[in-house]
């Protein structure tokens, strides 16, 4: 399969950060976490552009809107795009208005953007829900993750419009498809600001950066970075079946976590702080590891998938 992006594709992601190096970024991420707002500027921007019906548009795909997806997760912007660009007119085939929450029925825990949303994508077994509200249906809960979030009650879980058989299965080959471009793009981002880092500070007369275990460690990072992109770009470019979408989620997050370790421990002390941009992007890469039953859960769909379409 030929990934080179072609002329249309390449004017997509031209066009999408020339607005996010607008409109987002590490400075605009953090004052807006320092409230936990949502950034309804950068949405109401974004869909005003029409990158949200990136993958309905005529002579666009999935591809161009998971191409859209990665460039948002690596400026750091605060609105569920992934969510509007990608999940919703996969399962739907058209766009909703306002941001989209996705929520797993059976988990009690936090979800992002379910204070803003107004409409709750439910995955419930085989079956998939639509619920469409006023925003503000779940009550905030203060995190350190990178993303507002908010729970929604059980009345709200168990609530919505059923989609039809296999809803269910669909909406979590999206929802994959998602976690893995939006990790590929934090990851992207976090590697970035390290290895800056790692070219300005010295250390026994050197740049950190000429030392070969230190470049031994950002080439492994890479590696399987890039590995998480084409699995993804290829889940996407085939429609999102469920084997190949559950591969790109388990390897991209996955891989995830191995990017957390290193960029912080390359960054040192430092990393660890407020003041430094690294925590912008790896404390969302925490989140997207947890999301949708976590990494285990994409491995376990992945080796189901396979099994039961050999047996």
């Amino acid at each position: 399969m030929d990934f080179e992006l072609d002329q249309q594709q390449q004017a997509i992601i031209d066009a999408v950060s020339s607005l996010l190096e607008r409109s987002a970024g590490a400075a605009r991420a953090i004052e807006l976490a320092a409230n936990g707002d949502y950034d309804a500027e950068l949405h109401d921007e974004l869909a005003s552009a029409g990158f949200t019906e990136l993958a309905i548009t005529e002579g666009g795909s999935a591809l161009e809107a998971v191409l859209a997806t990665e460039a948002v997760a690596r400026s750091a912007g605060r609105v569920a795009f992934g969510q509007a660009a990608l999940v919703v007119p996969g399962l739907l085939g058209r766009t909703l208005a306002g941001p989209t929450a996705l929520v797993l029925a059976d988990d009690k825990g936090p979800v992002r953007f379910a204070v803003e949303a107004t409409s709750f994508l439910i995955v419930d077994g085989d079956e998939a829900r639509l619920i469409e509200c006023e925003a503000g249906a779940a009550p905030r809960t203060p995190s350190n993750f990178g993303y507002p979030m908010g729970t929604p009650s059980e009345e709200l879980r168990r609530g919505g419009q059923g989609l039809g058989p296999g809803s269910g299965e669909k909406l979590r080959a999206w929802w994959r498809i998602m976690l893995a471009a939006e990790a590929v793009g934090a990851m992207s981002a976090a590697m970035d600001v390290t290895t800056d880092y790692l070219k300005n500070r010295r250390q026994f007369g050197r740049t950190i950066a000429s030392f070969q275990a230190v470049q031994h460690r950002l080439a492994e990072c890479k590696v399987l970075l890039e590995g998480a992109r084409w699995l993804v770009y290829e889940a996407a470019a085939l429609d999102a079946p469920a084997e190949q979408a559950a591969l790109a989620a388990a390897h991209a997050l996955s891989t995830a976590g191995r990017v957390f370790v290193e960029t912080h421990q390359l960054s040192g002390a430092i990393g660890f702080t407020h003041e430094h941009d690294l925590h912008v992007w790896s404390m969302r890469l925490q989140a997207l590891r947890l999301e949708l039953g976590g990494t285990a859960s994409h491995r376990r769909a992945v080796s189901l998938t396979r099994w039961m379409a050999e047996a």
